[in-house]
This record gives structure tokens, C-alpha cells and sequence, in this order.
């Protein structure tokens, strides 16, 4: 009798857990998902190497949170429209189109360059605290009165594009470490450069929960990693030989910081 019931209870064991593989197998094959990719450079992977031909000046790298995602997850289709310098009204002009009542995941990276983030970073550089701090508040300014509407621009013109689509809108890296002993810029600079990115990035969760999307925060995935800080450096410091990479993730900082983040917020 112990016999048979050790046998029935294997032979019920072995049921269950074919039922669990069976009902396992899907969610390991490849998500229908039809993935467009938006954004500036943060999105494009600026500062991330191993850039695509095919992307130009726009620099759309193989190891930008995108691709690391279509990489990973293979979505049923992929595109990066993402591209280097790209504000929210060049999103509108020559992105959204890229989109369609078939897109089924969105993501997008915009607003920075809105409010001059490249041109407050060389202010901050080449001149001292004084203007430094006027060039950050005078984005501030800028960013309360104008970067709500030219988000929600952005936003209403996705759900028109793409009405079945989940939308993620990713945000900014805070670039420093405070507290720390740090070679450059003063601390006052530094302090000031970290209250204007964490102002962007509050707009952007603001008009993005407004519209229904959900909003990708990568600040605390930075922590530790950031210019000044002890750990290893997931945001290249001012680069005098390519200015162009200066402030933003390296490849390190797409796959450790935007990518995983990213990730969550998609599935």
C-alpha cells in the first residue's frame, strides 16, 4: 500500500511539474512585442562605442539600453530612431514616424537637450561658480516654464502614432557624487549641475505619469557609480580628445545602470 501511494504521489509529482514546464515554455519563447526605440543621446548610447554604420551622427551604439534590450529579451521586431542632439520637437519631426498601430513598446529619452544641458556643462567648464550657477538656473527657469508642454507634445504625439503601445520615458543620470574630494569643478557647480538634472528629471515623472506612461528612473542605479564617487565610473568625465562622449553613460553605464532599469520598467 505504502508502495502504491509513493508511486501515485511520483506519478502526481511528475504531472504537476510538467504542467509547471508546460505552462513555463511561452514565457521563455521570444515576446510578440514590436519595440521602438526614441530619444536623444542618452538613448542613442552616445559614449558607449560600438556604433552602428547605418546610424551616422546620430551614433546609435550596440551597447545603448535599446539594443541591449532587443538583444536580450528579441522582441518580434526592432528599431532605434534614437539620435545624438535630438530635442523634443526633432523627436516629433523626424521620429515619431517610426511608429505605427502595430508598435507594442516605446521607450524614449528626451528633454535634456531642451533646456541646453551641453551648452550648461561647457559654460560650467570653461568659466567659474558664478556663471556656472547662472547657466543652471537660468535652465531651471526654462525648464518650469517650457519642458511640461514640449513633453506632453512628445507624449500626445506617441499615443497618436502608437494608441496600443506601452510607453516608458527614461530619464537623466545626476552626474555627481557630493560629499566627496573631487578634482574639477567646485562643489557649489557640482551641487548646482545635480539640482537642475534632478528638476528635469521630476518634469519628465510628472507630465509622464500624466500621460499614462510609466516613468524609468535611473538615478539610484548611478549611485556609486558617478563622476567623483569611488566606484567605477559608469559616466565619462570631460573628454578633451571627444567632447562629444563627455557626461555621458559608457558602455558600463548602459548595461549596469539604464539597461536593468529599463528592463523592469518595460516588463
Amino acid at each position: 500500500m505504502r508502495r502504491t501511494r509513493f508511486v501515485t504521489l511520483a506519478l502526481s509529482l511528475a504531472t504537476a511539474l510538467g504542467a509547471s514546464f508546460a505552462l513555463a515554455g511561452p514565457a521563455q519563447a521570444a515576446p510578440a512585442d514590436r519595440y521602438v526605440a526614441l530619444g536623444d543621446s542618452y538613448a542613442s548610447g552616445v559614449g558607449a562605442g560600438s556604433y552602428t554604420s547605418e546610424s551616422g551622427s546620430c551614433q546609435r551604439s550596440t551597447n545603448a539600453y535599446p539594443a541591449l534590450y532587443a538583444a536580450n529579451v528579441k522582441p518580434a521586431s526592432y528599431r532605434s530612431v534614437a539620435c545624438s542632439g535630438a530635442t523634443t520637437t526633432s523627436v516629433i519631426n523626424t521620429q515619431l514616424s517610426a511608429l505605427s498601430s502595430t508598435t507594442t513598446l516605446v521607450s524614449v529619452t528626451v528633454g535634456g537637450n531642451d533646456v541646453g544641458f551641453a551648452n550648461i556643462m561647457t559654460t560650467c567648464v570653461l568659466k567659474g561658480t558664478t556663471e556656472c550657477v547662472a547657466a543652471v538656473q537660468a535652465a531651471e527657469d526654462k525648464a518650469r516654464a517650457q519642458l511640461p508642454g514640449l513633453l506632453r507634445n512628445v507624449y500626445n504625439g506617441i499615443k497618436t502614432r502608437a494608441p496600443n503601445a506601452r510607453v516608458v520615458v527614461v530619464g537623466y543620470p545626476v552626474f555627481y557624487q557630493l560629499g566627496t574630494v573631487c578634482v574639477g569643478l567646485s562643489a557649489t557647480s557640482r551641487a548646482k549641475i545635480n539640482e537642475g538634472i534632478n528638476l528635469v528629471d521630476d518634469i519628465t515623472r510628472s507630465a509622464a505619469t500624466s500621460a499614462g506612461f510609466t516613468f524609468a528612473d535611473v538615478r539610484s542605479a548611478f549611485v556609486g557609480h558617478q563622476l567623483c564617487s569611488y566606484g567605477e565610473k559608469w559616466l565619462h568625465a570631460l573628454n578633451y580628445v571627444n567632447l562629444g562622449v563627455s557626461y555621458h553613460p559608457t558602455a558600463a553605464g548602459q548595461s549596469g545602470g539604464y539597461y536593468p532599469v529599463f528592463r523592469n520598467a518595460a516588463d
